[in-house]
């Protein structure tokens, strides 16, 4: 029982080129045939943050329907910036958004999904703060709630540290997995793309999707990773 889940910054959909080309950013998450993709940095910074990836053209381009979660403003694709993409044949049970604590206004997105019809698992979505005492605080909050998760738990997504451990002590129960540099992407030498995975699941294969149009369709490169539903079914006391 495996499927594919993806994490990408979009960077407002501009490019290493200094243009915005939504069209190109789906190219890229098409190619990662994954089941799941959170998205960072969907939304333009201005105004009442208009999506910088329409949805019309996530329906009309992709196999994906967004996951129904609070949106920053009535023109947003997503909370915080961010979203969710579920293929088609994948089912949410239930979904949400909670903030994060720190100086910087941020938030994670919380959900349960059946991807390809799999036992229910735990998302947690996340783009976290610039300053590491920020984000030692904002793991704490998406720890316990890992912890607190009926469902296998998983957490991905941009999480801004440049260090391997250094910031991660709040994850000791669980397994940190670094797929690869995906950052900047024209020469990727930064690991701030990552995923946490708790017990139940098993990530047999991971990595960072590279090629010439993801190298100039955003300043960072997907991540993906492959994971096994090993228990279906956690037991709580």
């Amino acid at each position: 029982m495996t499927f594919r889940i993806a994490s990408y910054n979009l960077h407002k959909c501009v490019g290493t080129d200094g243009q915005r080309d939504p069209e190109r950013i789906l190219a890229v998450i098409n190619a990662l045939s994954a089941d799941v993709v959170a998205l960072q940095e969907v939304d333009r910074r201005m105004g009442n943050r208009p999506a910088a990836l329409p949805a019309s053209l996530i329906d009309r381009e992709t196999d994906f329907r967004i996951a129904e979660l609070p949106r920053t403003g009535p023109e947003s694709l997503g909370w915080h910036g961010q979203a969710v993409l579920l293929r088609k044949g994948g089912r949410i049970d239930s979904a949400d958004g909670f903030l994060l604590p720190g100086l910087e206004p941020r938030g994670a997105l919380r959900l349960v999904i059946e991807p390809k019809g799999l036992p229910p698992v735990t998302l947690i979505a996340a783009h976290l703060g610039l300053r590491r005492m920020d984000r030692r605080l904002q793991w704490e909050e998406i720890a316990a709630r890992m912890r607190d998760a009926q469902a296998p738990a998983l957490a991905i997504g941009d999480f801004n540290e440049w260090s391997r451990q250094k910031g991660f002590e709040a994850l000791t129960p669980f397994d940190l997995h670094i797929p690869g540099p995906s950052y900047p992407s024209r020469a990727p030498i930064g690991r701030l793309d990552r995923l946490v995975t708790g017990p139940g699941l098993k990530v047999e294969r991971m990595g960072v999707f590279d090629s010439p149009l993801a190298r100039r369709a955003s300043d960072h490169l997907p991540i993906w990773a492959d994971i096994q539903v090993t228990t279906p079914r956690l037991i709580t006391t």
